[in-house]
């Protein structure tokens, strides 16, 4: 499974690129997509908004399952990935590229000294 190590990641299976502007982009793995299989719906219910670590700020839905997403850093959500609106499946098919999900504005980025690094997330699947 591929997993870049310039990325932090949550033990939610959610990825961040810190984007070096205050901003980051997230995502969710390699892993997490292989486990829920065809990504068929992404519902984002937050953008706009400042959600706290943690909270939920949507859901992603497979054939047979939904799982919530969470926020891995407090901020506000400035955009999600319209594109996925129409092509879930992007999730799939690059899930660290095409297939990220929110851009969020931080409001305490020492936040993201809590993620975990590749070598961590790797145990953690293992």
């Amino acid at each position: 499974m591929n997993h870049p190590k310039e990325l932090k990641y949550t033990r939610e299976h959610e990825w961040i690129r810190d984007n070096g502007d205050g901003t980051i982009t997230v995502g969710i793995t390699d892993f997490a997509q292989n486990e829920l299989g065809d990504i068929v719906f992404v519902e984002i219910d937050k953008v706009g908004e400042s959600v706290d670590k943690d909270d939920t700020f949507g859901t992603v839905e497979a054939v047979k399952t939904v799982s919530e997403l969470y926020m891995p850093v407090s901020g506000e959500i400035l955009e999600w990935n319209e594109a996925l609106e129409g092509e879930p499946e992007l999730i799939n098919e690059d899930p660290y590229g095409k297939g990220w999900m929110i851009k969020i504005k931080m409001s305490d980025s020492s936040q993201l000294n809590d993620l975990l690094t590749v070598d961590d997330y790797s145990e953690i699947i293992a």
